[in-house]
C-alpha cells in the first residue's frame, strides 16, 4: 500500500510549478556560486541546483534542488526540493519523504533503473522524478537510457532527466519524446535551447 506522502501538501512548489509552467522543456543548471546562479536566471533557466551546500551563499531568485545535501541540509540552505535516491529502503525512502514534507522541501526522487522507479510507484505518490542514467549498461549511451526509462513513468508525473554535458540535440530529443525537464552541466543555457526558455 503506498504511503500517505503526498507532494501536494508541499507549501512551498516553485520547482514543479516552474516546470509545469515552462514553455516546452525546462533547463535546470548546475551552478557552483552565486555567480553562476545568476547568469543561469539571465540565461532563461527554469531552475539551478546545486550538489554542495557551500555553492549557496545567498538565496537565488531560480527555484533551486539540492541534489547531494541532506535533507536537514536542503532545508538550511532555504532549497526549494531535495533529491532523494529511490533505491532507499522502503521505510527509510518514506521517512525522508515525510521528514522532507514537514521542512516545506519538495521531493524529486531518483532513479536509475526499472526497480527504482518500481519502488518509487509503489511505496510513494511521486510528482517529480528525476531518471539517471547511471544505470545503463556497457557502451549504452546516457541519452539512450534515460529514454529507456521514460515510457514507464506514469501520466501525469514530471520526468527531469539527468543528462549533466547535453548538446541541444539531445535536449530536442529530450522534449520530443516527453521529458518535461533536463539537468545539466554549467553552461549557456542559450546555446542549448535558444529562444525556447523564455524569462523566468
Amino acid at each position: 500500500m503506498a504511503a500517505q506522502y503526498h507532494p501536494s501538501c508541499v507549501s512551498a512548489r516553485r520547482l514543479s510549478q516552474a516546470i509545469a509552467e515552462g514553455d516546452g522543456i525546462s533547463v535546470i543548471v548546475e551552478v557552483r556560486d552565486p555567480a553562476g546562479a545568476r547568469r543561469a536566471d539571465e540565461q532563461g533557466a527554469e531552475g539551478i541546483v546545486v550538489r554542495s551546500a557551500a555553492s549557496i551563499s545567498e538565496r537565488p531568485a531560480l527555484p533551486f534542488l539540492a541534489y547531494g545535501p541532506s535533507v536537514v541540509e536542503a532545508a538550511d540552505i532555504a532549497a526549494d526540493a531535495v533529491v532523494i535516491a529511490a533505491e532507499t529502503e522502503s521505510d527509510e525512502l518514506h521517512e525522508l519523504a515525510r521528514h522532507a514534507a514537514a521542512l516545506g522541501l519538495e521531493c524529486v526522487f531518483e532513479v536509475r533503473d526499472e526497480d527504482d522507479l518500481g519502488r518509487a510507484l509503489e511505496h510513494l505518490d511521486p510528482e517529480i522524478l528525476l531518471l539517471s542514467a547511471e544505470g545503463a549498461g556497457n557502451g549504452q549511451h546516457a541519452l539512450e537510457r534515460l529514454l529507456e526509462l521514460l515510457p514507464d513513468v506514469p501520466a501525469g508525473k514530471l520526468a527531469i532527466a539527468d543528462l549533466g554535458h547535453a548538446s541541444r540535440e539531445e535536449v530536442e530529443q529530450l522534449e520530443s519524446a516527453g521529458f518535461d525537464a533536463v539537468l545539466v552541466d554549467p553552461g549557456d543555457v542559450e546555446l542549448l535551447v535558444g529562444d525556447a526558455v523564455p524569462d523566468v
